[in-house]
């Protein structure tokens, strides 16, 4: 349970209470108090926080906060007023922890005039946080975290490996795919950890919910196939594979995903595709969670925390 009166250390995990259950396993993992922010919705939408305090009246020097920024918008303005008030409480170091990192899909400006929000949210965490920990952000046209979210620690973590892990006691001896070229990378790390055979898509989008895909040269016949990525949002792409995957035979298609975004009817129209099993992570809390994600997160707060000492 979180300590109704925080107590002494040098180092605490704050969380809100919609990510308590995370926060507790987080903070096992990582050797830390965890605390809860008190949180107030006025009638007219504004927020009101409480950050927890010492008997000093203070807050330890290092500070994580833990929040995952899906369905980020509201969140981002909590990180606002939390961040810069545990500034002025004592803090000297502080670091986000968000197991999903929003607005890093657009990473620049394909029309005139567009907001590329990779940068202006990037820069925003940079200005609050000195150290950020995420795990596969959505990274496209940049080689690394620190260039997207300027901080000066910048830890970026996996979900492909433990999902391997995963495939390979559920499904051994499966075929990986990726739904489209941006899934390389994550197919590339879960098949080298186990030999699995795999192969990506090409896909066409024409919009968020208009898509087209090809399948690679594979053989996909009686074998049990997982399409691997990093998100799934609406599902459509992973939708449209699966459907092409079992028209050439596969005997089974399942899903493994990092972030269960899951938007509207993505479930229904992953498993009307013909999907079998979904399993995820539980960087975003979902029905669909089965790999557990506290035991890496809290090595990567340890160090953090250390190089912050």
């Amino acid at each position: 349970m979180t300590s109704a009166m925080p107590t002494p250390g040098n180092a605490w995990l704050l969380h809100f209470a919609d990510e308590e259950a995370a926060a507790l396993r987080l903070a096992q993992a990582a050797g830390l108090p965890a605390h809860a922010i008190e949180r107030h919705r006025f009638p007219d939408g504004e927020l009101r926080l409480r950050l927890p305090l010492d008997a000093q009246g203070a807050l330890p020097a290092r500070v994580v906060l833990l929040r995952s920024l899906h369905q980020p918008n509201e969140k981002l303005v909590e990180l606002l007023l939390a961040a810069r008030t545990a500034r002025g409480l004592g803090a000297h170091h502080l670091t986000l922890v968000a197991p999903y990192l929003a607005y890093m899909r657009q990473d620049m400006a394909f029309e005139p005039g567009q907001v590329v929000s990779q940068q202006v949210v990037g820069g925003f965490l940079a200005s609050l946080f000195d150290a950020v920990v995420t795990v596969d952000p959505h990274l496209h046209r940049v080689a690394t975290l620190q260039q997207a979210v300027p901080v000066p620690q910048a830890v970026v973590l996996s979900g492909a490996q433990p999902l391997a892990d995963l495939i390979a006691r559920r499904r051994p001896g499966a075929l990986l795919v990726g739904p489209d070229g941006e899934s390389a990378q994550w197919i590339a790390q879960a098949a080298a950890r186990h030999g699995f055979d795999h192969a990506v898509c090409t896909k066409v989008r024409r919009g968020d919910r208009d898509v087209t895909i090809e399948l690679p040269a594979l053989d996909a016949r009686g074998r049990s196939v997982v399409l691997l990525d990093d998100m799934a949002s609406t599902g459509r792409t992973l939708a449209l594979a699966a459907q092409l995957l079992r028209q050439a035979g596969a005997a089974s298609v399942d899903v493994a995903v990092t972030h269960a975004l899951f938007a509207g009817d993505a479930l229904q129209a992953l498993h009307e595709a013909g999907v079998g099993e979904v399993w995820s992570t539980d960087c975003i809390a979902h029905a669909s969670n089965s790999v557990p994600m506290a035991e890496v997160l809290g090595e990567a707060v340890r160090g953090v925390l250390q190089v912050a000492r």
